[in-house]
């Protein structure tokens, strides 16, 4: 019998680029790229894990369309339909083993994202039974979601849990209210996620699902209960003073991408 962890007890795991492969950042990309924008670290900081409205604002800007956010969205969304016929969402490799081995070390473990359940039942409802109520929150209403997730929905201290996720912002939002993170960065060719995460102080990145294996939760869990889990300390937009980054024009100053 798997000896359970002393500390976490909550794995939230991101759906989308985490669990399924990523099919937002190909799709911003083009969007951009197609429209003469240049798509850069910038773009991908002020693009991702923000509410959807937030988002098309901080996209059309980048694309250089004078849109009303909604068409934004709308041309988005019709782009992704488009991209999806070609390559369709799916779970990725090790994605089922990484929940059952959370489960095993007696972590409750839920998923979010920035689309509605009915993605999570689409493309993982057969794995519902992994999951620990409420299985999926969507976050579009308060992203990145980690203290509401952790505090609200749950119930637990900040020190109680770990989430997975791609996208550095939700990482800086982890430091800044000392959430253990593992970050799972895109293999996107022009992605920047894994970069701004290292500029972010991401101890723990990971290249598969099958690296988030029980060594490394362990240590993870160690550095929790250690109050460790991230290195002294950064204020928020440390990002931006990396050098990485440069605002990007109608961009929200808190930042960023439609449901990824």
């Amino acid at each position: 019998m798997v000896e359970s962890l002393r500390r976490i007890r909550l794995a939230a795991v991101n759906i989308d680029g985490v669990l399924l492969n990523d099919t937002f950042s190909p799709v911003i990309h083009r969007f951009v790229t197609d429209r003469g924008g240049r798509y850069t670290a910038d773009v991908e900081y002020a693009v991702f894990s923000q509410p959807q409205l937030v988002a098309a604002r901080a996209l059309g800007a980048a694309a250089g369309v004078d849109w009303a956010p909604e068409k934004v969205l709308e041309v988005y969304f019709r782009e992704r339909a488009a991209y999806l016929e070609h390559d369709p969402v799916r779970l990725l490799d090790g994605a089922v083993e990484l929940l059952r081995r959370l489960r095993a070390l007696g972590l409750r473990v839920v998923c979010y994202g920035g689309l509605d359940a009915a993605h999570f039942d689409r493309h993982l409802g057969a794995h519902a039974d992994l999951f620990d109520g409420p299985r999926y929150v969507c976050t579009n209403d308060f992203r990145p979601g980690v203290k509401e997730i952790t505090t609200e929905i749950f119930g637990l201290g900040l020190d109680e849990a770990v989430f997975v996720d791609d996208v550095a912002r939700v990482a800086e939002t982890a430091r800044e209210l000392g959430v253990a993170f593992i970050g799972h960065p895109s293999g996107f060719a022009h992605g920047y996620q894994g970069e701004l995460m290292r500029a972010a102080g991401v101890r723990h990145l990971a290249g598969s699902l099958a690296a988030i294996d029980e060594s490394l939760l362990r240590t993870v869990d160690a550095e929790a209960a250690a109050g460790t889990s991230w290195a002294a300390a950064t204020g928020p937009g440390d990002a931006q003073r990396t050098g990485i980054m440069e605002p990007v024009d109608g961009a929200a100053p808190d930042g960023t991408a439609a449901g990824a």
